[in-house]
């Protein structure tokens, strides 16, 4: 089985749209409006390829963020930066083939040298065990636990240290910038941002 994480193109937001709508109880389901304004307002958009076909997504934000969500409000209540896994989904046929960490592995190398945090919310109603164990094997802790404005379900609030970060920072953020190669680019639309908003 090949994986392939690339960048989502537009022309495939309908299909993106279904996979959301049919992932489930813990996956809120999207309208195609809200789902063109997390394209053009997300930091990190990737859909996972299996063998060609398009097997899952996932969606991340900044604390520079329009979204308004209130899991993402409560983390960017509580810290200046960050990057908020706003959903995960992979196609029914493709879970426990390994997708999901692929798409872990790829969000942390992202992050890592743009946000000393990452954040994400598993749900507690109804309990999702797989998930809370998958999380803390990737060195996520309980940050606290809040009922969604949305659908009155609790859920955990999860975080991230990412502990390269200041390194990061401290080399090449607060100097140069990032050397201009493809695995450090930004999403296409979201270049054009000023870089100081981005570090702030």
């Amino acid at each position: 089985m090949s994986i392939l994480i690339r960048e989502v193109r537009e022309h495939e937001l309908e299909s993106v749209l279904a996979l959301n709508n049919a992932a489930g109880p813990t996956i809120l389901e999207l309208d195609l409006e809200q789902l063109r304004f997390f394209f053009a307002e997300a930091v990190y958009f990737r859909v996972a390829e299996v063998d060609g076909v398009v097997a899952g997504f996932l969606i991340g934000f900044d604390q520079h963020s329009r979204y308004r969500s209130s899991n993402y409000l409560w983390f960017k209540e509580r810290y200046p930066a960050f990057l908020y896994i706003d959903r995960v989904v992979i196609a029914r046929a493709q879970r426990g083939s390994g997708v999901g960490r692929v798409f872990y592995a790829d969000v942390t190398s992202f992050a890592e040298v743009r946000q000393p945090l990452l954040a994400c919310e598993v749900f507690l109603e109804p309990r999702n065990d797989a998930a809370l164990l998958f999380h803390g094997t990737y060195g996520f802790q309980e940050a606290g636990q809040r009922v969604m404005d949305e659908t009155g379900l609790r859920v955990s609030m999860l975080v991230k240290e990412l502990t390269s970060y200041p390194w990061v920072r401290e080399r090449w953020l607060d100097g140069p910038g990032l050397p201009d190669v493809p695995w450090l680019a930004e999403r296409p639309h979201r270049s054009t941002r000023p870089t100081q908003e981005r570090r702030a």
